[in-house]
């Protein structure tokens, strides 16, 4: 599940901001509709529906105020997700099979897709005290990244269109490994219990994280 992040990390240092964030649409939303076919017997397309409509009015709000991000303003804001996934389950309900919580988080969530690249741990916290298990919040995820990833892809097409096609050529050339990453992840998943599954994923995403932070901060000073 911070397969993205990672990707992206490796993007920006090749990439302006604009373009690192439309290549990574580009593979995640291969990889993402990879996952959501292997689980798809397990999506909740209601919750799919409507975090989605959230993600595409956030989408609208950020085109009219014109949002150009950079690899600074990208690398604190992803070096900030994981913080919420430790906030005490107490301050907060949040629960996605709940239709306003659901489309909060796709306001939120579509949001920072659009200005970081990314939004898992966003979302993750929305998915992580609901009561589906693990196979139903990666395929519902999963699914809701796929869209999110395609309206990120419309948001900067321009700034895609300035790659080459040799560029291009390498790019498609990483979607066979993104698939095949998703499908190994499947494979663990199936090993690991439910309370496995959160602390695990809270702690990648926060190391992760901290390492974007960190960048972030040495951009800026």
């Amino acid at each position: 599940m911070a397969g993205g992040l990672i990707l992206l990390w490796f993007l920006l240092l090749a990439l302006p901001a604009t373009v690192a964030i439309a290549v990574h649409g580009v593979i995640q939303l291969c990889a993402n509709a990879s996952r959501a076919w292997f689980s798809r017997h397990y999506i909740n397309f209601r919750i799919v529906a409507i975090i989605s409509s959230g993600g595409a009015l956030a989408a609208v709000g950020l085109a009219l105020v014109n949002y150009t991000p950079n690899t600074a303003i990208v690398s604190l804001l992803i070096g900030l997700m994981p913080l919420l996934v430790w906030i005490p389950k107490a301050w907060f309900r949040f629960d996605a099979a709940r239709p306003g919580h659901a489309f909060c988080c796709g306001v939120v969530a579509g949001g920072l897709t659009i200005a970081s690249g990314v939004s898992g741990p966003t979302i993750d916290i929305f998915f992580i005290r609901t009561h589906m298990d693990r196979r139903q919040i990666v395929a519902t995820k999963a699914a809701v990244q796929v869209i999110s990833h395609s309206i990120k892809i419309v948001f900067y097409l321009s700034a895609a269109l300035t790659l080459n096609m040799g560029q291009w050529g390498l790019i498609l050339l990483a979607i066979p490994f993104a698939i095949f990453g998703t499908r190994s992840g499947n494979a663990i998943l199936r090993r690991l219990t439910d309370a496995r599954f959160r602390y695990w994923t809270r702690w990648i995403v926060t190391a992760i994280g901290a390492f974007y932070f960190v960048q972030g901060l040495l951009m800026v000073y």
